[in-house]
């Protein structure tokens, strides 16, 4: 018997990238009848998330985790991007030896890195398996990357220091100041990484984006006219599994059963976003001013970067002791307070949920269009910035509340916001374009769909 055609997949750290690519390996199983090997880089043990993640990928689909590597000489202040790049650089002969024995006893027809693996593609083409690139963010963030070493060769200033916005093809214009972190500092190695990883996007023979037409049009549209690689949009990829949701979990969805249909503003900034604790006691008493239902994943407060609860030296205490005094008594009737975590996918899917305020992250954006649910965009790093404008400006399916001269964002901004999301005009506006959105998510994904179609158009190439 034949064996079936076999993907090996090399993940980002994170699971931010880990979920889409699993998302996207599903769709392959189902559809096409391929298998996959997750091929995991480390720099110590799996988190309990990841291990629990892994462990219960469905069939068709198994995961090898490589040696840790050592980050200790890593500065402190080494950004993210240079973290993941370094790491997955120095897991390459651990990855060549896996991708070695893989090679041997599989039908491997790919070899699928995300958007920090591209030094892994000379593994791929050593053993003359075809590369391609899943970039796990929006359409218009690979833009920005195949544009950006022009960009580089034609602008001497810092981005943020241009006086006029910078023209992504295909995009709505964007200040430099809002585009992505790593390119804020031109002379730090997260940028020099970001440059060198988009230098190598042309060794793929294709890349994958997790968006699809109707979401950005002018970015995908752009992006499908370049003559090489051929960039496929078989998004919208996001996490359907519900099995594993805990006690505290279901907690949080018997509590949504109990309140009127779309009343209630879900509040989450993703895996890794943290506020300051100012800003968690304005948020507190900006919801509390709004007498807006409310249900808020809290995070303890870190006062000096937004993505503190990426790291091992984030703070474990419990996030409700940094709440203003008696705000969970004065808000327990229409308000719910969950510390960490909450399973996202089901509240966005729950009847009761009508709103969403979010750091933009692009799982989660994602995870609002397929539900139809309007936001109120709140970004903190990474790219979040680039994806409040598109939503905000481009589309229209988002406010944007106003950040003061203290670099806070108000009580009484944020009561403004919430009360015009979840019951004002503005908000019956938004709502509209987002269910319009949720029907061309649906339909995207159908049998006859454009990113049915894409996905179909990568399996056969692999298969040719």
């Amino acid at each position: 018997m034949e064996k079936p055609s076999h993907i090996a997949i090399f993940p980002t750290p994170g699971m931010g990238h880990l979920i889409p690519l699993v998302q996207f390996a599903k769709r392959l199983t189902s559809l096409h009848k391929f298998t996959a090997t997750f091929i995991i880089p480390t720099d110590g043990p799996l988190s309990k998330a990841q291990k629990t993640f892994l462990d219960t990928l469905s069939d068709g689909l198994d995961y090898v985790v490589l040696s840790p590597v050592n980050l200790d000489d890593l500065p402190n202040d080494a950004m993210i991007e240079t973290r993941f790049s370094i790491q997955i650089s120095r897991s390459l002969p651990a990855l060549r030896d896996t991708f070695k024995l893989l090679h041997a006893t599989k039908k491997l027809v790919s070899f699928v890195v995300d958007l920090f693996g591209t030094d892994a593609l000379d593994v791929a083409i050593e053993f003359k398996v075809s590369p391609y690139i899943f970039f796990p963010s929006t359409a218009m963030g690979l833009s920005l990357f195949l544009h950006l070493n022009k960009l580089d060769e034609t602008t001497s200033s810092e981005y943020r220091d241009l006086p006029d916005p910078v023209q992504i093809p295909g995009c709505v214009p964007v200040h430099g100041r809002d585009l992505l972190d790593p390119v804020q500092d031109r002379k730090n190695d997260a940028y020099k990484w970001l440059l060198h990883h988009t230098k190598r996007y042309s060794l793929a023979e294709g890349i994958m984006v997790n968006s699809f037409m109707d979401l950005e049009r002018g970015a995908i549209k752009a992006l499908q006219e370049l003559s090489s690689p051929p960039v496929y949009a078989v998004g919208p990829l996001i996490q359907r599994d519900h099995s594993s949701t805990s006690a505290d979990g279901l907690d949080c969805l018997r509590w949504l059963d109990d309140q009127p249909s779309g009343s209630v503003l879900f509040i989450s900034f993703g895996s890794g976003g943290t506020l300051t604790s100012n800003q968690i006691t304005e948020l507190a008493l900006g919801l509390e001013m709004s007498e807006q239902r409310f249900l808020w994943v809290i995070r303890s407060p870190n006062d000096k970067i937004s993505n503190a609860a990426f790291f091992e030296s984030y703070s474990q205490k419990n996030p409700t002791d940094y709440l203003p005094q008696g705000f969970i008594e004065r808000t327990k009737a229409h308000g719910l307070v969950v510390p960490d975590w909450a399973p996202q996918a089901q509240i966005l899917s729950h009847g009761s949920t009508g709103g969403f305020m979010t750091h933009c992250g692009w799982n989660s954006i994602l995870e609002t269009a397929v539900n139809g649910v309007p936001v109120i965009a709140w970004p903190l790093y990474a790219e979040q910035k680039m994806n409040a404008i598109m939503l905000s400006e481009d589309l229209k399916v988002a406010l944007r509340p106003h950040v003061g001269e203290n670099g806070l964002v108000g009580r009484v901004e944020i009561a403004k916001v919430v009360k015009g999301l979840m019951e004002g005009e503005e908000g019956k506006g938004l709502r509209t374009r987002t269910r319009d959105l949720k029907d061309a998510a649906a339909k995207v994904l159908s049998e006859d769909g454009s990113s049915t179609k894409a996905m179909a158009q990568v399996a056969s190439k692999w298969c040719s």
